[in-house]
């Protein structure tokens, strides 16, 4: 995964609150091989009428090189299917915003490289009203954790550690070898102070 510090690129609003894994990439998807790549599958069944055909109305068969999303409230909540994020990277969504997230989301974004901005409600709005067209040069700035678009700038909230990963380009095994030398010092100690707990070599 390769880390990055800012992103530019064009921004649009998906006001819909509570879309859910489910909707981000259907159940019936899961099954295809990951190096196929999911973005067919990102949100199907909202893009798509009963026949399959896709919905000229539907903000991202418009502009299909959008890569921030402004999303509603509770974006990614439900199961835990990693595939969720993999569908809106592979579709080149590097940016979702919104006032909240579902928990287990957020973490699998940041272990792929995606930001869950958290910003709050009236910062939200203000997004909103700046995004009623296509902004075409948002810029998402993890070094000052800010959303600059349309002459706004807007906070948003990240864990350091969450930051740092992305950055970095680091997931949960990159994160703990930062920590290798602390561990190998405490795995000495542990071992000299408790020689009888360590299993021995078979003859």
């Amino acid at each position: 995964m390769n880390g990055w510090t800012a992103h530019t690129g064009m921004a649009v609003c998906l006001d819909v609150d509570n879309i859910d894994t489910d909707q981000i990439i259907p159940a019936r998807f899961m099954s295809q091989p990951r190096v196929d790549g999911y973005a067919d599958f990102l949100m199907h069944d909202l893009r798509r009428d009963n026949k399959g055909t896709l919905r000229p109305d539907f903000i991202l068969n418009q502009h299909p090189n959008a890569s921030v999303l402004l999303a509603g409230k509770n974006f990614g909540s439900g199961s835990s299917r990693e595939a969720a994020v993999y569908a809106l990277l592979d579709s080149g969504i590097q940016v979702v915003i919104a006032q909240s997230f579902g928990d287990i989301f957020a973490s699998n974004a940041i272990n792929n490289g995606v930001l869950p901005a958290l910003v709050s409600a009236d910062d939200w709005q203000t997004l909103h009203s700046s995004c009623t067209t296509p902004q075409l040069d948002c810029k998402v700035d993890l070094n000052t954790s800010t959303v600059n678009m349309s002459d706004t700038s807007i906070p948003f909230v990240i864990d350091e550690t969450w930051r740092l990963k992305l950055i970095n380009g680091w997931d949960d095994t990159d994160l703990t070898k930062e920590y290798q030398s602390q561990i190998d010092t405490f795995r000495a100690r542990r071992f000299e102070a408790n020689t009888w707990a360590w299993p021995t070599a078979s003859d």
